[in-house]
């Protein structure tokens, strides 16, 4: 399984909201095992930057390619990149992921 989870911050604060909307339609993909967008709870004691994550579980890769790919993807980069100064990305594999003993 991948795990899918992108971090975004805002350019303006005002527009957190705007960029959960627009995120938001993300969860109407079919494609994704599990998908969850939502506001950082910013509870950290060193950094909370962050303003909204996404979190995405997909069965394998071609899952993944597939939910990128789709028009509703493409309508989110269109009403949230505007609004967004950082946007990072990351996907594991979480069957590399041993547990420690």
């Amino acid at each position: 399984m991948i795990r899918h989870i992108v971090l975004f911050s805002a350019k303006e604060k005002v527009d957190i909201d705007r960029i959960v909307d627009g995120l938001s339609v993300l969860t109407a993909i079919p494609h994704a095992r599990r998908l969850e967008i939502g506001r950082n709870r910013k509870t950290d004691q060193l950094g909370n930057d962050i303003d909204v994550v996404v979190y995405g579980e997909f069965e394998n890769e071609a899952q993944l390619a597939a939910y990128k790919a789709h028009d509703l993807y493409k309508e989110s980069i269109k009403r949230v990149r505007p609004l967004r100064e950082l946007r990072f990305a990351a996907d594991f594999d979480s069957t590399d992921v041993s547990p420690q003993t």
